[in-house]
């Protein structure tokens, strides 16, 4: 799902060998496109795709249409099932976007799971109901699919003992396995099933009016898709529409096997496989390309306007508020936006310098453009789209320093295409890209060394395979010309093959050192020793932050990283492998994005995890980016004091309690900071009767302790009986008076029952008159998780400890206590890579708040 995080995340067995898979099956499906291409030119593949009429074409796109339509009905559905409500523009919308980019991407960061995430949560959807819906289509793509290969391969079945030595001569045994499958879903579901376990994964099952639908709009779909490539498929095809749709889906199935996005190349090569025989191979590639451009490109073309048109309409409808929270979501957008056109740009030059120039623009050029001027630029646009494939993943990262060479490489690459040979076309495309990239200057602010960036495995994958297959392509348009050792020397305006030649010495050779460069370690992330932070100016941030809990940085147990200006910083513990941040960032929030990538950054380094423990919900984006997975730990309380008071039968009890203790005697004050010290001794008295009492201890981290140079940094809400105090609370003052909290409180044995309760309400009352805005009563673990057959299975988890765990923890206790002051319920997130390590994680961060392994285990 997730880009992985960390180095045992990024490593794990799996994901090597689906990635080993995926390169497997890309390979086999190169060579089988080049052993039949061998003895054909490319000319002819552009011959086959000009003879396509006006009618076929229109006919392909109006089907590839009504398909994308039938798509949107997969979200429909799912939207219907888990009971929201929607705008149906605005399904159609995300629905139709994300699946283009899920066609065309096939990764994660860039695919229709995160589209679908940014703009389901900015229509009002949670995290819980966008995962819901993500199953749900799931399910409803591979039951249409497994009902519609299933009843062709089993009636009319594709031969295939001819290519394979499988003890079968069809696809029906299979076509029996895909009924079987999707017979026992719907049956299932028809018997009042919930759930399935295959193995050890639990498939909840959706009630029996909608899996009918289900396989009813999935087959539509797949139909729809077979027939834009059957239109396009050249007229004297031997074979029915229910024959060729055999071959389309075991072409489908094994492209999605292969992971390979949009199955690129692996779905070409099983069509070429088996119509080959019987067709001509360039009118079959013919069809593929015509696929590929209708089906695939200009729908992804179309999405990428939508999304941006989406994004300015939506930062309009609630004028500065709603644009800040838009900017937000784009910042997410464009650095992986950008790195995919550029990708593909470089992509684009390095094939144009692989295959020959339009000759008449060569004839004209004789007359104006020197021969040695030809020859440079050729040479060094291919290296311009060699360095655009390296310097993509630099725009992935945010790199400052990636996209300034981005714009260089871009202004180089329109010279050169118009040099080496009138390319106009290209220099548009490049242009095009350059005047869109020119505003985005500010999503691209890390300052770190672009050498220093290291590549992941895939990345580096990829690039080989664009060099690889533009070598191919060269190697293929000049085939018909005898090699020798004298073509490297020849240079004349006619001698296409010669410049190919010296451009692949130059990108092998540029891509090489390159891709050699990534080996050497990178200088790690200096921080200093906890020891020698400045405390002073740590001290200064927090006292300006208006999150009243970045007071926790004062406590005296947490390690911090410091952004480079020392205006921000992330306070952290470290507990085994995990880095453990508190919270959101404190300080400058342009800082935050930075400080967030090279603290990760500085946790693989040291072979850690990252971990952010309680971060807020308008923040998801920063981790999001980070391809950190998102656990809700629960709902913080946050109470308006604007429109808090006594009044109102709804308060009868809170009034009750503020009645019964002053007549009992009972009083309320806050002690000023400057006169803390001088009580210090009697509330020491208090706090250790009270951790007597409750057989308890001291715990950390995310919750304060006892700590005398910790307690003289705030003031101090304080009970008093006959000028005795009682019980007490260190208060937490957020600037501007934005937000007010509280932190350790503690009572007296002999005080009654309501004490704490009473302190709450006086100390709201007080803030409500100093002008304060919010009151933080903190957060109730596990609350506010749904139960729903759909929901993960992290939120069942949590919803039955929140039922049922009332021996362990009286979490629905501490809900119901808050929510007798009405407050505002905000949710709290755990973000951290996915996979085995989370277990260790949550140990790892409770033995962090508890001070160690006993305390993780007692009280």
């Amino acid at each position: 799902m997730n880009e992985n995080v960390g180095k045992t995340g990024s490593h794990s067995w799996l994901g090597k060998a689906i990635g080993f898979i995926g390169s497997v099956l890309f390979l086999a499906a190169f060579w089988i496109i080049h052993r039949e291409l061998k003895i054909h030119s490319y000319r002819e593949i552009l011959r086959h795709l000009s003879e396509y009429s006006l009618i076929t074409l229109l006919s392909s796109l109006l089907l590839t249409g009504l398909n994308y339509a039938v798509l949107t009905g997969y979200d429909g559905l799912a939207i219907r099932y888990i009971g929201q409500k929607i705008q149906i523009w605005k399904m159609m919308l995300t629905s139709y976007i994300a699946y283009v980019f899920s066609y065309n991407v096939g990764l994660s960061v860039f695919g229709g799971t995160a589209i679908r995430y940014r703009m389901y949560t900015a229509f009002g959807f949670s995290v819980s109901d966008i995962a819901k819906i993500v199953g749900f289509n799931i399910l409803t793509l591979w039951s249409g699919f497994f009902a519609l290969a299933g009843g062709i391969f089993l009636f009319e079945p594709l031969a295939i003992q001819t290519h394979f030595a499988l003890p079968f001569s069809t696809v029906r045994p299979l076509g029996a396995l895909f009924l079987l499958i999707v017979t026992s879903y719907v049956g299932w579901s028809w018997l009042g099933k919930k759930s399935v376990r295959v193995g050890r994964w639990a498939i909840d099952l959706p009630s029996k009016k909608y899996t009918a639908v289900q396989v009813l709009i999935s087959s539509v779909d797949w139909v729809l898709a077979g027939g834009v490539l059957y239109i396009l498929m050249p007229p004297d095809l031997p074979f029915s529409f229910f024959g060729f749709l055999a071959v389309f889906l075991l072409a489908q199935l094994t492209g999605l096997v292969s992971h390979v996005p949009g199955g690129l190349g692996v779905f070409e090569s099983v069509v070429l496989f088996f119509f080959s025989p019987i067709i001509p191979a360039p009118k079959i590639l013919a069809s593929l390309f015509a696929y590929r451009v209708i089906y695939y490109f200009l729908p992804l073309l179309i999405a990428m306007l939508l999304l941006a048109g989406h994004e300015i309409l939506h930062r309009k409808e609630a004028f500065r508020k709603t644009f800040e929270f838009a900017d937000k979501w784009i910042w997410g957008f464009v650095p992986q936006m950008s790195a995919i056109a550029i990708f593909l740009t470089g992509f684009i030059l390095l094939v144009s310098g692989a295959t020959p120039e339009v000759q008449g623009r060569l004839h004209w050029m004789r007359d104006f453009i020197p021969l040695p001027i030809m020859e440079v630029s050729h040479f060094l646009g291919s290296l311009a789209g060699a360095a655009l494939l390296f310097v993509a993943w630099g725009l992935h990262r945010r790199l400052n320093a990636a996209y300034v060479l981005t714009l260089g490489l871009l202004s180089g690459g329109i010279v050169f295409s118009l040099l080496k040979g009138l390319d106009y076309e290209e220099a548009l495309i490049l242009g095009f890209m350059l005047a869109t990239l020119l505003p985005c200057r500010k999503f691209f602010y890390r300052k770190t060394s672009l050498v220093n960036e290291p590549l992941t495995f895939g990345w580096l994958i990829a690039i080989a395979g664009v060099v690889a297959f533009s070598v191919w392509l060269g190697l293929f348009s000049y085939k018909h010309i005898e090699y020798s050792g004298d073509l490297w020397w020849k240079f004349e305006f006619s001698s296409e093959a010669p410049r190919f030649l010296r451009a692949t010495v130059g990108v092998v050779g540029l891509s090489f050192l390159l891709a050699l460069s990534r080996l050497f370690q990178p200088p790690k992330i200096k921080q200093p020793e906890r020891a020698s932070v400045d405390l002073e100016k740590i001290h200064s941030v927090v006292n300006v932050s208006p999150n009243t809990s970045a007071n926790l940085a004062l406590l005296g147990d947490k390690r911090f990283f410091v952004s480079e200006s020392g205006n921000s910083f992330l306070m952290y513990g470290i507990q085994g492998r995990s880095w453990v941040a508190l919270g959101d960032p404190i300080g400058l929030e342009e800082e935050w994005p930075d400080l967030v990538w090279k603290f990760r950054e500085f946790c693989d380094q040291h072979n850690g995890w990252p971990v952010f423990y309680e971060v807020g919900h308008e923040n998801l984006y920063l981790y999001v980016d980070l391809g950190l997975t998102l656990l809700k730990l629960g709902e913080e309380a946050r109470v308006s004091l604007g429109e808090f008071g006594l009044e109102g039968a709804a308060r009868k009890n809170l009034r009750y309690v503020v009645n019964k203790h002053d007549k009992e005697g009972f009083a309320f004050r806050i002690i000023p900071v400057q006169d803390v010290p001088v009580v210090l001794a009697e509330l020491r008295r208090i706090s250790d009767s009270w951790l007597k009492e409750k057989n308890t201890r001291e715990k950390g981290f995310s919750l304060g302790y006892f700590d005398e140079a910790y307690l003289k940094n705030f003031p101090m809400a304080v009970i008093e009986k006959d000028q005795k105090i009682v019980g007490f609370a260190n208060v937490w003052a957020g600037v501007q008076k934005e937000e007010l909290s509280l932190d350790l409180m503690r009572y007296s044995p002999e005080a009654p029952s309501g004490i704490m309760e009473y302190l709450f309400i006086k100390l709201m009352l007080w803030g409500k008159e100093e002008g304060y805005q919010w009151f933080n009563l903190g957060m109730s673990p596990l609350s506010g998780f749904q139960s729903h057959p759909l929901a993960s299975l992290w939120n069942k988890v949590g919803s039955f400890i929140y039922r049922y765990g009332e021996d362990f923890y009286n979490f629905e206790g501490l809900r119901a206590y808050k929510e007798k002051f009405d407050p505002v319920w905000e949710p709290r997130y755990l973000a951290s890579p996915a996979g085995l390590q989370l277990p260790v994680i949550f140990t790892n961060v409770t033995t962090l708040i508890s001070g160690g392994i006993k305390g993780a285990l007692t009280k």
